[in-house]
C-alpha cells in the first residue's frame, strides 16, 4: 500500500468515525421527540449556521471538487458561465420566495416538497405522482456522488487495482450514506453538513494552493492566458456551443425549486433570522466554493498545457484523482476525505428527503415509516448500481436528473409567486405535459435523451420548460384564494 492511499484511508477513518460520533450525539441530544417533522426538518427550529451549511453542503456535492473541476479542465471558462448560472439564479429564487415558503411551511406544518404541492394545490394524488417522479429523477444525481467517491479511491489505488478500488469506493459510500441519513434525520444530516462543508471549503483552498504553486510562479498570468486561449477555453466555442449552453442551464437554474432536498432546508429555520443567516450563510460559502474549483481547473489546464503539471486524465472525473497522485500524501488525504464528504453530504439528503416523501405521501392518505425505509434502501441501491456502471460523468449525472424534474418549476413558482392556491389541474398540466416530453426524448434518444437530445435544433430541456410552462397561460390558471389564508 502507497504511503499516499495509506495516508488517505487513515484520515478517511478518522473522519467517518468523528461524523458517526456526531450522528449518534444528535439523535440523543438535538432529536428527543421522535416525530415525523422532527425527524425530517427538524422541528423547524434550526439555527442559522447550521441551516446554511446544510444547505450548502447539500446543494455542493462531489458535483463541484470532482466534476466542475474536470469540467473546466476540459471545457474552459464556459464551465464557469454553467456554474454561475446557477449561483446567480439560486440567489434571486432564495430571495424572492424563501422567507414565503418558510412561513407556509409553519403555519401549514410541511414535512415534504411533495407534500407542499399536494397542500398548495388541494391534491393528495398529485404528491403521489411527485413522490414517485423524485424516486426516478433523484437516481442520476445521488449516482453521481457514489462515483465521485469511487473514482477518488480508484486514482490513489495501486497500478492495476483502479477497478476494484472504484467498486469499493461506489460500496463505502453507499455504507455511509445510509447509516448517517438514517441515524437522526435532519439534525444528524445537518451536524455532519457543517463538518462535511468546512472540510470541502479547506480541501478546495488547499487543492487551488497546491496548482497556484506549481503553475503562476513559474509561468506568469501572460503565458496562462495564452495557453489556455490556444486551447480555445477562454470563450464558449467550441466547448459550448450555444444550444449546449442552453441544454445545461436551462434545469441548473431551477435547481432551488425542483430538487426537494434543497426545497426541504426552506422549513428548517428556526426564526426569519436564522432563514437570512442561512441564505446569507450559503451565498458566501456558494461563491467561494465555486471560484476555488473552477480556478483549480482552469490553472490546472494551464499547468498541463505548459508541462508544468504532469497530468494526463483519460475523462472529467479523472482530472482531480490524477492531481492527488502528484500531491504530498496528507494533502491528498485532506482532498480525497474533503470529496468523500461532499458526495455522502448530498446523497445522505437525498435519501433522507426519499424516505420522508415515501412515507408520507407516495399512498394518498397512509403514512408508513417501512415504506419510508424501503424506498430509500431501494433507491439507494438504484444509485450504486448506476455509479457501478459508471454510465456518464458526473456533471451530466447531476443536470440530467434536473431535466427530469424540470417540470415541477413552472406550477411552484407560479403559486409562490402569485401567493395563490391555482387549480390542480395547471399542477397536473404541467407535470404531465413536461414528464410526457422527457420520456419522448428518453424514448428516441436513449438515458441521455433528455440533455442531450433537441427538435429542430431547440435543447431538449428548453422544451420541456416551455411544455410545462403551457398550462399557466390558459384561462383561468393564475386564479384562487390566497396561500396565507390556508391551503
Amino acid at each position: 500500500m502507497s504511503v499516499r492511499l495509506e495516508a488517505s484511508l487513515i484520515v478517511l477513518a478518522s473522519y467517518l468515525l468523528l461524523g458517526t460520533l456526531l450522528a449518534i450525539w444528535t439523535r440523543r441530544y438535538l432529536s428527543p421527540r421522535w416525530t415525523a417533522r422532527e425527524y425530517y426538518v427538524a422541528g423547524g427550529r434550526m439555527g442559522g449556521f447550521l441551516a446554511a451549511m446544510t444547505y450548502a453542503a447539500t446543494t455542493y456535492s462531489a458535483f463541484m471538487i470532482v466534476g466542475l473541476v474536470g469540467f473546466s479542465y476540459f471545457t474552459g471558462v464556459g464551465a464557469a458561465g454553467f456554474e454561475l448560472s446557477y449561483f446567480i439564479a439560486t440567489m434571486a429564487l432564495l430571495a424572492w420566495l424563501a422567507r414565503r415558503v418558510w412561513r407556509l411551511s409553519r403555519s401549514r406544518r410541511w414535512v415534504t416538497p411533495s407534500g407542499m404541492l399536494a397542500d398548495i394545490y388541494g391534491s393528495r394524488s398529485l404528491g403521489a405522482f411527485i413522490t414517485a417522479l423524485y424516486l426516478v429523477a433523484l437516481i442520476p444525481y445521488a449516482a453521481g456522488q457514489l462515483k465521485g467517491i469511487g473514482e477518488a479511491l480508484a486514482g490513489l489505488a495501486p497500478r492495476g487495482h483502479s477497478p476494484t478500488y472504484y467498486e469499493a469506493g461506489v460500496i463505502l459510500a453507499l455504507v455511509v450514506m445510509l447509516a448517517w441519513s438514517l441515524v437522526a434525520g435532519m439534525w444528524s444530516v445537518a451536524v455532519t453538513d457543517a463538518l462535511q462543508g468546512l472540510l470541502m471549503i479547506a480541501a478546495a483552498a488547499g487543492l487551488l494552493g497546491w496548482v497556484y504553486a506549481k503553475v503562476v510562479p513559474v509561468a506568469g498570468w501572460a503565458a496562462i492566458t495564452r495557453a489556455l486561449s490556444s486551447e480555445g477555453l477562454l470563450s464558449l466555442e467550441p466547448h459550448w456551443p450555444a444550444a449546449r449552453f442552453v441544454a445545461f442551464v436551462t434545469p441548473w437554474v431551477f435547481f432551488a425549486v425542483t430538487n426537494p432536498q434543497v426545497v426541504q432546508r426552506l422549513y428548517v429555520a428556526r426564526d426569519e433570522g436564522a432563514l437570512r443567516l442561512m441564505v446569507r450563510g450559503f451565498g458566501f460559502f456558494g461563491i467561494l466554493y465555486t471560484i476555488l474549483v473552477i480556478l483549480a481547473g482552469l490553472l490546472t489546464r494551464a499547468g498541463a498545457a505548459l508541462g508544468l503539471i504532469p497530468v494526463e486524465p483519460g475523462g472529467i472525473d479523472e482530472v482531480t484523482p490524477s492531481l492527488m497522485e502528484l500531491m504530498h500524501p496528507a494533502l491528498a488525504a485532506i482532498v480525497f476525505t474533503s470529496i468523500v464528504a461532499a458526495a455522502v453530504s448530498t446523497a445522505d439528503s437525498i435519501l433522507l428527503t426519499i424516505a420522508g416523501t415515501s412515507e408520507r405521501d407516495l399512498v394518498p392518505g397512509r403514512e408508513s415509516p417501512l415504506r419510508g425505509l424501503a424506498a430509500a434502501i431501494i433507491v439507494a441501491i438504484a444509485m450504486a448500481a448506476v455509479a457501478w456502471l459508471r454510465v456518464s460523468y458526473i456533471v451530466a449525472l447531476a443536470v440530467t436528473s434536473s431535466v427530469l424534474l424540470l417540470p415541477l418549476a413552472p406550477p411552484t413558482i407560479a403559486s409562490l409567486a402569485t401567493g395563490r392556491r391555482l387549480p390542480s389541474w395547471v399542477a397536473w398540466g404541467s407535470l404531465l405535459a413536461g414528464t410526457a416530453v422527457n420520456a419522448a426524448f428518453i424514448v428516441v434518444g436513449g438515458p441521455k435523451g433528455p440533455l442531450a437530445g433537441s427538435l429542430h435544433g431547440i435543447p431538449a430541456p428548453l422544451i420541456v420548460l416551455l411544455a410545462s410552462s403551457l398550462p399557466l397561460v390558459l384561462p383561468g390558471a393564475l386564479r384562487g384564494s390566497p396561500l396565507e389564508g390556508g391551503c
